[in-house]
């Protein structure tokens, strides 16, 4: 018998590696081993890309890099998450609309933080990019949305996040507001009433969880 430990380390490293088909591979192969689930995407693909992260905040892997790390994670979580035990128990996993701010078609930066909140649970609902700041407001009130993250790239577009912010508190809606990205830092979030500042994927995660509680 495969030895689950080498499982869980091959899942990690094919996730770093971005090999896809061996990412997949080894997720049906964890199933066959009786390796759970959700052991299989905490310990295997959630360390790799944890590693990912943090070659990137190093500045020792770059986004195309970081690209092909994403895709082999959810070629795993493809095959696994259909496996999760469900808890009955467990609270409603929280809801987070992110966007890129409006005038803003730069998505990178907003993906990775998708993708790194989709693998710690959240219900994400992903609006795109030049998002109207009606969009933000009305989704968020459509959904009961405990959470919106918002990311721009340029300093013309970083402007249309107060408006979402003032937007949702008009509304009377108890939302949690992130900002992010190259032109935000965490003087600007205070100065426009944002809940928190993400300064990069980790971080937005690490925030996302203490304002809701997740």
């Amino acid at each position: 018998m495969t030895d689950k430990a080498e499982i869980l380390k091959g899942l990690a490293e094919a996730v770093i590696a971005g090999d896809e088909d061996l990412s997949e591979e080894l997720a049906h192969k964890a199933l066959n081993e009786g390796v759970d689930a959700y052991d299989a995407i905490m310990n295997g693909c959630n360390v790799g890309m944890k590693e990912v992260s943090d070659r990137y905040e190093k500045k020792s892997m770059f986004v195309p890099e970081i690209l092909l790390s994403a895709d082999a994670m959810y070629a795993a979580l493809d095959v696994l998450r259909p496996h999760l035990k469900v808890d009955v128990t467990a609270a409603k996993p929280k809801k987070v609309i992110i966007g890129v701010a409006t005038g803003d078609i730069h998505d990178i930066g907003k993906n990775l933080v998708n993708m790194m909140l989709d693998v710690a649970g959240f219900d994400i609902i992903d609006v795109g990019r030049d998002v109207p700041i009606e969009t933000f407001i009305d989704k968020a009130a459509e959904v009961g949305a405990d959470l919106v993250a918002i990311s721009a790239l340029m300093t013309t577009s970083m402007m249309n996040m107060e408006p979402v912010i003032k937007g949702l508190k008009d509304k009377g809606l108890a939302t949690k507001v992130i900002v992010g990205g190259a032109p935000i830092n965490e003087d600007f979030a205070k100065e426009i009433g944002a809940d928190a500042y993400g300064k990069d994927a980790v971080a937005a995660v690490r925030v996302a969880k203490q304002l809701t509680g997740a």
